[in-house]
């Protein structure tokens, strides 16, 4: 009997799977899953020498009841002991399908007006960057937009990317994100 729930069980999970095809998702259209990020997504300083532009990003398919979404770069291979924040960005409305390339650009005009950059790593906001130590393994490069249950997070002005992300994860209701690769 309970090898036959257990094949029930199973059947279920793949079955459940197979039909949501329409699952939340987020693409980078320069960038393949796992590929390598570019010259363009590479900061300027501290040693490298890129363009420090945000990729396009666009998602499909958030899931019922969004009211906001957060999207966020996160390298876990920096050699801190918790990673590096390349970009945390929270309050963008739910009409909202995509970021045009350089919107992690502070100042940014293309960022709705209700929409916070919050200090990454770099301690300013907006996007910074790939610029791993030379020498270093490929890191990752985690690019992900979360589908909130909430229209606003109130940050205030000195927030820090770990407690964007604990409010983030407050609200959370699915994630979608894209892997991306670079070394030197």
């Amino acid at each position: 009997m309970s090898s036959f729930r257990f094949f029930l069980g199973c059947c279920l999970l793949i079955s459940s799977m197979s039909a949501r095809a329409d699952n939340f998702s987020l693409s980078i259209p320069a960038i393949k899953p796992n590929g390598w990020l570019s010259s363009e997504q590479v900061f300027n300083g501290f040693g490298c020498a890129g363009a420090n532009r945000s990729p396009r990003l666009e998602w499909k398919n958030p899931p019922a009841g969004t009211k906001s979404f957060a999207v966020t770069v996160y390298d876990p291979d920096a050699p801190t002991g918790s990673g590096w924040w390349h970009w945390v960005v929270v309050n963008l409305p739910p009409t909202l399908s995509m970021l045009p390339e350089a919107a992690g650009n502070p100042g940014s005009p293309v960022l709705p007006a209700e929409t916070t950059q919050v200090a990454t790593d770099y301690g300013q906001p907006g996007f910074g960057g790939a610029c791993p130590p030379v020498g270093d393994r490929p890191h990752r490069y985690i690019f992900t937009v979360y589908a909130l249950d909430t229209e606003r997070i109130d940050l205030p002005n000195n927030a820090t990317a770990a407690l964007a992300g604990f409010m983030i994860h407050a609200h959370l209701i699915d994630r979608a994100s894209v892997t991306a690769r670079y070394g030197r």
